[in-house]
């Protein structure tokens, strides 16, 4: 059977349809480029925002015409019921948390160009208001730390350099089985190989809850100084209504006792633009705190209530009024970004080769993630001693001091 597979959304989903598609190949059945050729279509799919669900809807619709398609992820979950017919399966929630405990364990990496990452928990422990997510992917089911660091060890074998493991919370992670985050990290980074590991977003809540322990997880060589914390809101207001059971405060804790640790860490967070009951007071607290945090990344996205979940009724701001919000945020976050990028000019990294780039340049990652461009022909993997020269908006030009 020749299989054509494509992921949407967050790095969970992309990890679990490459693995969920490298499980099937082998025995006959191989992966082809082009849905056209294909006898099977696997899309892995996403719900975060109305205009997502419907693209995912589109394409699968387009999947549909040429292929038979097997669709996975939130989609499969919250809206399955009204997309299955005689040529789209839908693969069920407890179908896919079987897969969880079971098969995935073994999933044998025979595709690495699909290979996105390693997921290490289904769920999560939050109950946010706006969140469909969690509705998608019920409660926690942690995978044990030893499948998770075979997987690992099955990818450092396939020559993949750069582990990632993701999920809807890293740092819920084991809470259902007495582990927690930072016990997986020391289990992976104890593999005697080569490789880098990125954490995937982890929510304040539960990141509070082993904050030294995480720091001195993090201590680690092998760990990429990056962290993807959301902070949604700076009002303590927005995040009441939004049931996330932290401060603002709580956040700065967060954030300050990273950057304390590990002052050059890459700090990536998400804001809501008009959420329900977002004003004036809402803005300026989310202003101040992307002032005071100072996140090299921010991901905002403008409120959709989705359905199932307890806003889905909530009433929006204004458009106009959201809009010059959003403005603001994006405006405040490139001056940021350019400035935390231009403090590096001057100084040395060493960095790993991770993608060829454009002209004769390839794109490699320094300790804390961020995207450094450098002229020459380098292998992927490859570790290159680079001085910092340049910034541009969003990556950092460096100068190979020696190959």
């Amino acid at each position: 059977m020749k299989i054509y597979s494509e992921s949407y959304g967050c790095t969970q989903s992309k990890s679990e349809t490459g693995l969920y598609v490298n499980s099937m190949l082998g025995e006959g059945n191989i992966l082809v480029s082009r849905p056209e050729d294909a006898d099977l279509s696997i899309i892995g799919t996403c719900v975060v925002i109305k205009q997502t669900e419907d693209r995912m809807i589109r394409r699968i619709e387009e999947l549909s015409r040429v292929s038979r398609v097997r669709v996975m992820g939130c989609l499969s979950t919250t809206n399955g019921g009204t997309l299955a017919q005689d040529n789209i399966e839908v693969i069920s929630s407890r179908s896919f948390r079987e897969f969880y405990t079971g098969r995935l364990d073994d999933v044998e990496i025979r595709e690495p160009s699909i290979f996105e990452g390693i997921p290490i928990n289904q769920g999560c422990t939050g109950s946010c208001n706006f969140c469909i997510s969690h509705l998608a992917r019920g409660k926690l089911l942690s995978r044990p730390i030893d499948k998770i660091r075979n997987q690992v060890i099955m990818q450092l074998q396939k020559g993949l350099r750069e582990v990632r493991i993701s999920s809807l919370d890293t740092a819920a992670y084991g809470k259902d089985t007495g582990v927690r985050l930072n016990n997986l990290v020391d289990g992976i980074v104890s593999i005697d190989d080569d490789f880098m590991l990125r954490v995937g977003m982890m929510e304040p809540r539960n990141t509070l809850e082993i904050l030294p322990q995480l720091l001195d997880s993090y201590g680690s060589g092998k760990v990429f100084k990056f962290l993807h914390i959301p902070v949604q809101s700076g009002d303590d207001r927005i995040l009441e209504l939004m049931n996330r059971e932290y401060t603002a405060a709580d956040f700065l804790r967060i954030v300050d006792g990273f950057r304390d640790r590990f002052p050059e860490i890459v700090i990536s967070t998400d804001i809501i633009s008009g959420y329900h009951g977002d004003d004036d007071q809402s803005f300026d607290a989310n202003c101040r705190i992307i002032e005071r945090a100072k996140p090299d990344i921010i991901n905002i996205t403008r409120f959709s209530p989705r359905p199932f979940t307890k806003d889905y009724n909530a009433h929006i701001p204004p458009s106009n009024v959201v809009k010059r919000w959003t403005a603001a945020y994006t405006d405040l976050h490139r001056q940021v970004t350019r400035e935390r990028l231009h403090s590096m000019i001057g100084k040395t990294a060493n960095i790993m080769v991770t993608e060829s780039g454009k002209n004769d340049t390839v794109v490699g990652r320094d300790s804390s993630y961020r995207p450094v461009v450098i002229s020459g022909k380098f292998e992927k993997y490859a570790r290159v001693e680079v001085e910092i020269v340049d910034s541009a908006g969003t990556y950092l030009i460096g100068r190979p001091l020696a190959n």
